[in-house]
């Protein structure tokens, strides 16, 4: 068995497709299958179990999977320990959830990649947790420090969110005075983290401007729609919008940088997360002040 074979069945274990690895190895998917087979065919025995769905994998497999991503990690760390300190090279992706891709993470990329012209930064906004041990991403941003996996978690900080409107309309005095105005808000059958379900009795009768994008709740919010929960450090983007009840409605959620577990030995990783940690700290706290 040589590290190609390993690699292309770590891309379809990860995809659990031939066609979706095919892209991400370079080769048609048919050539993927033959590749499979004869790997199947040097162990003797079945790597994944094949249907209409896709390729999931055997118990074999899975055991194949950890051996070959620890491989992965440290081959990966060998290569990295060659390029000396310098400044740091390669691709990063990061997934996060789109507030942050949205408002956080291209300033502070921007910033890293200024001092690192060979790094290239991938920003993947998604509203689901990214699955890092499908290597979705090589690090990932959540609202929740995730419970299971082979995965390593930090605080990156606490972020503040208010209710807001235009800056137009009537300002409230009372929360009741908001029951007749429309909710904007996240779809609430596509609400992916608890943490994000935070309209409590405010969308007690629907959310009236709904999207599962807290960057297009907020152009939502510019329209003078009505009134929404939003990121302190997004409203230096809206100037149109003001906060209202903050004595009254003043939540607090935090940010998590997230790692597979098979990364702490990479000195690039380790550097490039150190990075982003203290730049998104820096960066709420900026806008956030400008928000005050």
């Amino acid at each position: 068995m040589n590290w190609d074979d390993l690699r292309v069945f770590l891309a379809v274990a990860r995809a659990e497709s031939l066609s979706a690895a095919a892209p991400v190895l370079r080769m048609d998917p048919a050539t993927v299958g033959r590749r499979i087979a004869r790997l199947e065919d040097s162990l003797g025995t079945a790597l994944f179990i094949k249907s209409p769905q896709g390729y999931s994998l055997t118990e074999r497999g899975q055991r194949l999977r950890d051996h070959a991503a620890s491989a992965e990690a440290a081959l990966r760390a060998g290569l990295e320990a060659g390029q000396g300190e310098d400044g740091l090279s390669g691709q990063i992706r990061i997934g996060a959830p789109d507030g942050c891709a949205n408002f956080l993470l291209p300033l502070v990329c921007a910033r890293i990649r200024e001092a690192n012209p060979g790094l290239e930064f991938q920003i993947l906004a998604l509203p689901r947790v990214v699955n890092l041990s499908k290597r979705e991403a090589d690090l990932a941003i959540t609202v929740s420090p995730p419970d299971a996996g082979r995965l390593t978690v930090q605080k990156i900080t606490d972020y503040r969110l208010h209710l807001a409107q235009h800056r137009d309309l009537a300002v409230p005095k009372r929360l009741s005075d908001l029951e007749r105005r429309p909710v904007v808000g996240y779809i609430p059958d596509m609400i992916f983290d608890r943490e994000l379900d935070y309209l409590g009795d405010l969308g007690r009768n629907g959310v009236q401007m709904a999207s599962n994008s807290v960057a297009v709740q907020l152009q939502m919010l510019r329209q003078g729609v009505g009134v929404g929960i939003v990121h302190d450090f997004a409203l230096p983007f809206a100037p149109e919008l003001v906060r209202v009840l903050t004595q009254t409605l003043s939540l607090r959620r935090s940010f998590y940088l997230v790692r597979h577990a098979d990364d702490r030995r990479s000195d690039r990783i380790n550097r490039v997360a150190g990075a982003i940690l203290s730049g998104l700290k820096a960066e709420v706290e900026r806008l956030e002040a400008l928000a005050a």
